[in-house]
């Protein structure tokens, strides 16, 4: 059994060839990932932009015997004649047969992918798509890391160029606003990523021992399946980690819509934008299975329908969002909305949060999302203070003697203070709820967002979402790919 593995080490040894590289100066990286197996060191990844991939020579399957005329053995080696180099790197390698790169998780043509990328004439050619991620990452809190140096970090909301998906655990990109000449970093990938939001245990995590920078030794993974099956809770949930997006010229979006938790005047903002351009601003009307009045006409506030046309539209998805109110059914029609957007003018929803992704997965409805977020809670109790004191005021109707009897004697008697203090207790628990109904849905819905508006004045936030509304119509944006390419 020896005597074979030792043969089997052998044979990587024939036809070898040198390559020199300049040793990388003071805050440059070589650029590139090495695996160790059975004592043979191989290049395992090409980071795009470094080095190693700016002048060539080295290839993915490369195998490193020598550097410098000294035997390299281990990760630590490569390091340590790395630094100690004076000016020039040379290299004895070999390439992996193509029956062996599977082991080592490259492509089976290396080469042939090498040679497609160095025929980009432009770096913004080598960029493979522009993502735009869900969640923050920071490398050197990752353990799963093969080398935090070369890791990116970044945060929620980041638009990132992909330039190589090669591997499927580690991508390799740079920040979309960064110089395109700047060298790529390595990302965990959507699967690595689904996997690690998806409860995977500790012990089946990947474990790697780090060497040079940019350099890992593999150990035996254990594997830890997650079955559907049996956990429905992952299967309702959407791991939504990246978007792709693409870049567009400044246009008009068809559609704003306005979400928030109870008490966010979602209303009160929508009537206000409709009423300051009629023009360009419109509301679909409602459909409802109410018994029309005799004063009422069907198109003015609400399209009166039977019950049962309405039931049958709802089992047909031809209602946007729906529901039963005293025992009548109401909803909005997605004819409506169509409708709308096609005199010309944008649609303006106070939607609930559920309806987000059928208006956004698509390029028919193309929407500009804006979440009114809750205040902090003292900006609520002072809202709530406010609206105390404005009710207070609309009850001095009251008479004279009236007032003298009310005031001094019963606002100071027990029975006063104790409503009081229930009044207190009461709107403490308004305010609450709606801060945690804020936050549940903006954990939940944050992905569809374009705008978050912190609504503690309904002038401020009006005149908040109208400048990030005109600026559309000025400055490019990214948006989902599938607006461009459905």
């Amino acid at each position: 059994m020896i005597e074979e593995e030792t043969h089997h080490e052998q044979e990587y040894f024939d036809e070898v060839h040198r390559v020199t590289v300049p040793k990388p100066i003071d805050g440059e990286k070589l650029g590139l990932t090495v695996q160790s197996q059975n004592g043979i060191i191989v290049v395992t990844r090409i980071l795009g932009g470094g080095l190693i991939d700016q002048l060539g020579g080295l290839e993915l399957g490369d195998i490193v015997i020598e550097l410098n005329n000294v035997p390299i053995h281990s990760p630590e080696d490569l390091s340590a004649l790395v630094s100690l180099s004076e000016k020039n790197l040379h290299f004895l390698i070999k390439k992996t047969p193509a029956n062996e790169l599977k082991k080592f998780g490259i492509p089976n043509t290396p080469s042939l992918r090498r040679q497609i990328s160095m025929k980009a004439l432009a770096p913004e050619q080598k960029v493979l798509s522009y993502v735009k991620a869900f969640f923050d990452y920071h490398p050197y809190e990752d353990s799963l890391c093969p080398c935090p140096e070369a890791g990116l970090a970044f945060q929620y909301g980041d638009i990132l160029a992909i330039v190589n998906q090669d591997d499927p655990n580690w991508w390799q990109a740079r920040i979309a606003e960064a110089p395109p000449e700047e060298q790529a970093k390595l990302i965990p990938s959507r699967e690595l990523e689904e996997k690690r939001k998806a409860y995977v245990r500790p012990e089946a995590n990947y474990t790697t021992k780090i060497g040079l920078c940019g350099t890992l030794t593999s150990r035996k993974k254990k594997k830890g399946f997650f079955r559907s099956k049996t956990n429905t809770e992952h299967d309702k949930a959407e791991l939504a980690l990246y978007e792709e997006v693409t870049l567009m010229k400044p246009f008009r979006r068809k559609t704003l819509i306005l979400i928030g938790a109870s008490g966010s005047a979602r209303r009160a903002l929508k009537h206000r934008i409709i009423n300051g351009d009629p023009d360009q601003f419109a509301a679909p009307l409602p459909h409802t299975s109410r018994q029309k009045r005799p004063e009422e006409d069907s198109g003015i506030r609400y399209w009166f329908c039977d019950r049962e046309d309405m039931e049958y539209s709802i089992k047909q998805h031809e209602f946007l969002e729906y529901g039963e109110f005293n025992g009548n059914l109401y909803g909005t029609k997605l004819d409506s909305v169509r409708a709308m957007i096609d005199e010309g003018r944008t649609c303006v929803l106070d939607a609930s949060p559920q309806s987000l992704k059928l208006l956004r997965n698509s390029s028919e409805f193309m929407p500009f999302v804006v979440f009114l977020s809750a205040p902090g809670l003292d900006e609520m109790r002072h809202v709530y203070d406010n609206l105390r004191v404005t009710n207070s005021m609309m009850n001095t109707g009251k008479s004279m003697s009236t007032f003298e009897r009310t005031s001094s004697i019963r606002s100071s008697s027990r029975r006063a203070r104790t409503m009081e203090s229930l009044t207190s207790i009461y709107a403490e628990e308004d305010v609450v709820k709606n801060l945690e109904e804020s936050a549940r849905m903006q954990r939940a819905y944050a992905n569809y967002f374009d705008l978050v508006v912190v609504d503690e004045s309904h002038d401020q936030t009006y005149r908040e979402v109208m400048e990030a509304w005109y600026a559309l119509s000025i400055m490019d944006q990214w948006v989902p790919s599938t607006w461009v390419y459905s």
